[in-house]
């Protein structure tokens, strides 16, 4: 039971260390992109 709680951690931890990194590649996208509309608009 120990070994199947203590794996469930491991796991929720990756999958929150995952999220972070999805969530800033996202950003900087984001950013990229509305730096190029804005300057192909003026």
């Amino acid at each position: 039971m120990q070994v199947l709680e203590q794996s469930y951690h491991g796991l929720s931890l990756l999958v929150r260390l995952n999220v972070d990194r999805v969530l800033f590649l996202s950003a900087i996208s984001a950013a990229i992109l509305t730096g190029t509309w804005i300057a192909s608009s003026f």
